[in-house]
């Protein structure tokens, strides 16, 4: 006699998405642009202050604006989420991780010097669920910090992570405003990195000064990218100010 087998359980269903989401602008330990997170709490208030993970750990930001409710789309699937607003004691903690990160950048900038290190230091924080504390700087070069981090491990006896970023990277962090009056390209809407070629972007004859093409990160300005062959941006045909007839007499 043969058993008969039972149906597997159908494990690869649709994943199913709401129709409308609550969306809320929050800066990121208040700091670069307001980005878009997703909550469920609508009534979060400009000024509040919310925990969100970010990077496989949990940190704070300052929400700006009121929560607003919008039609689901796609890309709202890796949006960040707001995990909850933020409690008395998550106050204090917050306000002890703003205290600390101020004394190791000062702390790191001094030793940095001392040991003849060029690196600049972009930001500090700390970890909500980790004794760790994580420094991000650009760098020029390759930097041997190994006494660096044991220095600042002895100081603030905890782990340290140096976290070494590009200058776009900190444009995008810090964000700003270019020569176009705009937000920078890379705080607001660009997920990811392209190299610009510098060829390129001397298609364009409107292009007189080289200058004119660097950003504030000092690199070539990520809207070059938008010049290519693909993006369609015909010269325009010059007319004479003044056509100028001959008459027969």
């Amino acid at each position: 006699m043969t058993e008969q087998a039972s149906p597997l359980p159908q494990s690869n269903q649709e994943e199913s998405f709401p129709e409308f989401v609550t969306i809320v602008g929050v800066k990121i330990r208040d700091q670069g642009e307001v980005k878009q997170a997703r909550t469920e709490n609508s009534s979060l208030r400009a000024g509040d202050t919310v925990l969100l993970e970010l990077d496989n750990d949990v940190t704070y930001g300052k929400v700006y604006g009121s929560p607003h409710v919008l039609p689901f789309t796609p890309p709202m699937r890796v949006m960040k989420s707001v995990l909850r607003k933020a409690a008395e004691e998550d106050e204090v903690t917050i306000a002890y991780q703003q205290k600390v990160a101020l004394s190791g950048m000062e702390f790191c900038r001094e030793r940095a010097e001392a040991l003849g290190l060029h690196l600049k230091l972009v930001e500090v924080y700390g970890s909500f669920q980790r004794r760790v504390l994580t420094f991000c700087y650009t760098a020029e070069s390759r930097v041997d910090f190994r006494q660096l981090v044991k220095d600042l491990a002895r100081h603030f006896s905890c782990r340290i992570e140096m976290r070494q970023i590009s200058s776009r990277e900190e444009a995008r962090q810090l964000s700003g405003v270019d020569t176009c009056g705009l937000v920078l390209c890379c705080a607001n809407f660009l997920s990811d990195f392209k190299p610009i070629n510098l060829k390129l972007s001397r298609k364009e004859s409107v292009w007189g000064n080289d200058s004119h093409r660097i950003g504030v990160c000092g690199r070539l300005k990520c809207c070059l990218m938008f010049e290519g062959d693909d993006w369609p941006n015909p010269q325009p045909t010059r007319q004479p100010l003044i056509q100028l007839s001959r008459s027969s007499h």
